[in-house]
């Protein structure tokens, strides 16, 4: 909510959406489909089904449903056997030998290999592939990861390897988020022959990819805004596989995505997009809490290429302009919280039960005179008299919005001779534009793969393709490497190091937290067997059905 400011045209808009959401909140919820299948959305479309290049959140539920790993995650978040019947690990930490299940098979027939793990693996270092999360595996201590990346070695050099129906993969260094990998979706087996054959084509519709999971992907075009996933009879597990269909469709207004919820054409919405939508549905008792790890930040181009961001003391004066409580409240009083740090509350306790976010937050802070003091030396060390900055954000997404403009107005405000543009765009555009250093600010979110803090810390290193900002700091890459390396077994001296790296991002302004996101939404409560996770997939629907 937004008290004694000047933010006429988020107000206007926040009216409209609460006589809107008022006028949902009577409706109905009684779904109309049918007890075979569930109807889902994505507020924007999927980009691809390239289980090797996918970076988004939204491909990743296409992908995470329709194939499978070695392991699973469960309702519980544990980790459990999905394609193999079990991992072994060595005393030692460096040796992981998964063992097959019998008769595994794609969708097509094709029967899953041992090989094709190892070869999805070489794929997703392979120089020639360029995938943004090849860093995964180096980070994780692959043998030979950082050099094949590098193009120093080949990828038959790659710590994994095929024995029979077992995969071994071989680390240099201990690892505790590894496991955890053999989870995730862009690890998941991929047939060689297929892939070669599809060629650029690969992955681009639903049926340039074959499915190792539980569904199958149907009727997506590459461009389409709507997709099924079918359940598989090839899949091991496929006789606990209740439900038949998964229709998802793109619904890109959050109003709409209620509306469509309480007149029963959708089996889920969420609520926290707007503060109006949130207050008028928050106490409906469909209302379930989504559990996710997000944090919403701003990255700086401090590649050199927009004058200004280059400059420590001005960086350090947005950051100190920054409001955080009044940015949640003007754009996510839904249950989003102001942001502390980089890794957001939730991901990971300590041995002794603290939070790692509470225990390497920095002490970010609102000082907006602090903040013009820098703003000034800053400018006259960059010989500028003025800067003009323009923050990009996603189209798609009403809290970017909102959020932007509060910060457009609080930062112009407390730094004399700044002027600030917003360039909203798609959330595809978004994700090519920080990718290829296209932009003054960025505002994006990053949801947490795993629950280690090397998911977040692993983002600015100054190698990391999603340090979108080209951040280059010797002191937080050193702090980095000991947490993943020297502290790998020991959680609570790798928070000491995540904590210096932390101190590194505040210190040297790398970039600007804003808030960390907290979800809820409505859900049709006939919905049974639904697994829900913070990080990686976070909507599993291999066993969810509904009981009635």
């Amino acid at each position: 909510m937004i008290k004694k400011r000047n933010f006429k045209s988020i107000v206007a808009v926040g009216v409209i959406a609460l006589a809107s959401a008022t006028l949902l909140a009577a409706c109905g919820s009684k779904s109309t489909s049918s007890k075979d299948e569930i109807n889902w959305y994505t507020p924007t479309e999927i980009l691809t089904l390239d289980i090797s290049k996918n970076s988004d959140h939204y491909s990743a539920l296409a992908i995470g449903n329709s194939e499978s790993n070695l392991l699973r995650v469960d309702k519980d978040g544990k980790l459990q056997p999905d394609l193999a019947k079990k991992v072994d690990v060595s005393a030692d930490g460096l040796t992981y030998t998964a063992t097959l299940r019998d008769g595994l098979k794609y969708s097509d027939g094709t029967k899953i290999t041992a090989e094709d793990f190892v070869y999805t693996w070489q794929r997703m270092v392979d120089p020639a592939t360029a995938s943004e999360y090849a860093y995964l595996t180096s980070d994780s201590h692959l043998v030979n990861a950082a050099d094949i990346i590098a193009g120093k070695k080949s990828v038959d050099e790659l710590g994994v390897k095929a024995e029979g129906n077992k995969v071994i993969f071989t680390l240099s260094n201990p690892s505790p988020q590894f496991k955890s990998l053999l989870s995730f979706s862009n690890f998941v087996p991929q047939h060689k022959e297929f892939v070669e054959k599809a060629g650029k084509q690969y992955g681009t519709k639903s049926d340039k990819q074959i499915y190792s999971g539980p569904f199958k992907v149907e009727n997506w075009n590459g461009t389409s805004g709507s997709f099924k996933l079918v359940k598989n009879d090839n899949y091991w597990d496929a006789k606990h596989v209740k439900t038949k269909t998964i229709n998802i469709q793109t619904v890109k207004k959050p109003d709409t995505a209620v509306q469509m919820y309480k007149q029963g054409q959708l089996d889920f919405a969420n609520i926290s997009n707007t503060s109006a939508i949130f207050n008028s549905n928050k106490k409906n008792k469909d209302v379930v809490t989504v559990p996710e790890a997000t944090t919403a930040y701003m990255t700086y181009n401090e590649t050199g290429k927009v004058k200004g961001l280059d400059n420590l003391k001005i960086r350090q004066a947005l950051n100190l302009a920054t409001d955080r409580k009044g940015i949640v409240e003007a754009a996510v009083d839904t249950g989003s919280v102001p942001a502390t740090s980089l890794v957001p509350t939730g991901l990971e306790k300590l041995p002794d039960g603290t939070d790692l976010s509470k225990y390497v937050a920095p002490g970010y802070s609102y000082n907006k005179e602090e903040a013009a003091k820098l703003f000034k030396e800053g400018l006259a060390e960059a010989g500028l008299s003025d800067l003009k900055l323009t923050i990009t954000a996603d189209s798609d997404t009403p809290a970017a919005k909102a959020a932007v403009d509060y910060i457009k107005e609080t930062w112009e405000k407390a730094l004399p001779g700044l002027t600030v543009e917003e360039k909203f765009v798609t959330f595809k555009q978004r994700i090519e534009d920080t990718k290829n250093q296209n932009f003054d600010v960025a505002l994006v979110n990053w949801g947490g793969d795993y629950p280690e803090g090397s998911t977040f810390y692993g983002l600015f290193t100054s190698n990391s393709s999603y340090n979108y900002g080209k951040a280059n700091s010797s002191t937080y890459d050193a702090a980095y490497e000991k947490a993943i390396s020297a502290d790998a077994l020991d959680p609570t001296a790798a928070a000491n190091d995540y904590k210096a790296a932390e101190k590194a991002l505040y210190d040297e302004a790398m970039y600007n937290p804003v808030y960390f996101r907290f979800t809820k939404g409505l859900q049709n409560p006939s919905i049974k067997g639904l697994v829900r996770n913070s990080t990686g997939l976070d909507v599993d629907f291999t066993y969810a059905y509904k009981d009635k």
